[in-house]
């Protein structure tokens, strides 16, 4: 039976968002999370373009498509707040990140924090990686089961360790550290969210208590001596007025920064991994761009200059994006009655933007299913059917700030890989997506690892 969220204002013109609620604060949340592309299809065909549902407690309007994605991410009349939305889900675990900030608040922190993302920073901190990057997948060591996604992740903590935080630390350490931040992610999207000893929620918690701890201890020594990474740039970050992050501001900004970096990049380079494992003819396509590139420059480095010439891995990153976006859903709290596409939307709502099945809706994507990387070539440009068909960084006020760095990071990875190895998977191998929380391969991703 077809319900509705709230009935709209005598003599608006709007109509009330439909959808079969289900059990209370359960709803569809186990089919949402397990089967998404499936019961997004099925709530399109059944409602349209905005409909609402019981998820995760929380009385939800899902917005499909790329004409109400773009009217909830442009926010055009100050009606969706991110803090409120995201705060469900990560609030307790990445407090005050510049995703949980909103309207004058955010703005005044992102003008400071995108003085660590200017073109200088970015060719400082590509420079710094680069040694990481060569080392890391260097130590990789071939074979039958190579598991791609948990080396990835393991790289790309490193990385972050050594270019954003700048801190000499031992593997012990470092370990410690990582595994604060998986807990602090995978406690997001806990199904028992209280702190029961043992459970997602509890360890995320504990999580936070052990990076704050991290981050103070070295703060003050960053504050004095400066350095290249993130840690300083934020340390040392300052508006033309003289704006400048509270000790309180950096710490919250580097544990948001640290977990968006490493785990949206782990996630884009496993998904470029496993495409290019089926087809072998892109990854032998963009293996001669590397190969001739490093030709050229006489080596297999990567400089700042040369990230343009690499179109071929461009177009995979952009198409993997297309079909898994790391962060697959964009939530906002509804502050003030507002209106999405006609729909009355009322004050208290909680509005998601599905970026995961909005980038694969066959209305906007020619066999939206099929790995091609040529949609996003000059000739074609798939993605300008609207300028929300994709939007794997968001949009608006609060598009990702560090775009430009994980482009930078990921073509850099890439680019090292290509130039040493050849994987591959068996011939009918599908992976096995997760989606319970941020998308990815439930066993790992295996593949078959040779080195050239």
């Amino acid at each position: 039976m077809v319900s509705v969220l709230a009935p709209p204002p005598e003599g608006s013109g709007l109509k009330p968002v439909p959808g079969v609620p289900g059990i209370p604060y359960i709803g569809a949340t186990l089919k949402v999370m397990r089967h998404p592309f499936e019961t997004a299809r099925e709530r399109y065909d059944k409602y349209g373009e905005v409909a609402w549902g019981w998820l995760l407690g929380q009385r939800t309007v899902t917005v499909q498509g790329p004409a109400g994605a773009e009217a909830v991410l442009v926010n055009r009349d100050k009606a969706f707040a991110n803090g409120p939305a995201w705060g469900l889900y990560i609030g307790p675990f990445f407090h005050r990140g510049i995703m949980l900030l909103d309207f004058e608040e955010h703005l005044h922190h992102r003008r400071i924090m995108q003085q660590a993302f200017t073109s200088k920073r970015l060719h400082s901190y590509m420079e710094a990686m680069a040694p990481g990057i060569a080392a890391g997948v260097e130590a990789w060591t071939p074979g039958r089961d190579f598991v791609v996604y948990d080396r990835i992740k393991q790289l790309t903590l490193d990385l972050a360790t050594d270019v954003f935080m700048g801190v000499e630390l031992d593997r012990a350490e470092a370990d410690r550290i990582n595994g604060a931040f998986i807990d602090a992610v995978r406690a997001g999207t806990a199904y028992v969210r209280f702190p029961v000893p043992g459970l997602r929620w509890h360890k995320g918690l504990k999580a936070r208590e052990t990076l704050e701890e991290f981050f103070y201890r070295h703060l003050p020594a960053k504050r004095r001596d400066g350095g290249d990474d993130l840690f300083a740039a934020l340390c040392q970050a300052e508006t033309d007025d003289g704006q400048r992050f509270t000790d309180e501001d950096v710490v919250n900004h580097m544990i948001f920064a640290l977990m968006a970096a490493h785990d949206t990049t782990t996630i884009t380079l496993t998904t470029m991994a496993y495409y290019l494992a089926k087809h072998p003819e892109w990854q032998e396509r963009l293996r001669d761009e590397s190969l001739a590139l490093a030709q050229r420059k006489g080596g297999p480095g990567l400089d700042f200059t040369d990230l343009d010439e690499l179109t071929g891995i461009d177009m995979v990153m952009k198409e993997s994006l297309r079909l898994v976006s790391p962060v697959p859903a964009l939530p906002r709290r509804v502050v003030k009655d507002t209106e999405i596409l006609g729909f009355h939307i009322p004050k208290g709502a909680l509005v998601v933007v599905p970026t995961l099945t909005n980038q694969r809706m066959a209305e906007y994507w020619p066999d939206p299913e099929r790995f091609d990387p040529e949609r996003f070539s000059p000739e074609r440009r798939e993605d300008k059917v609207h300028r929300y068909a994709w939007a794997p960084f968001g949009g608006g006020a609060h598009k990702c700030i560090g775009l430009h760095f994980a482009g930078m990071q990921v073509k850099s990875v890439l680019h090292q890989i290509l130039q040493r190895y050849r994987w591959s998977v068996p011939a009918r191998y599908e992976w096995p997506l997760d989606t319970t929380s941020l998308p990815s391969p439930k066993d790992g991703l295996p593949v078959r690892l040779d080195r050239l």
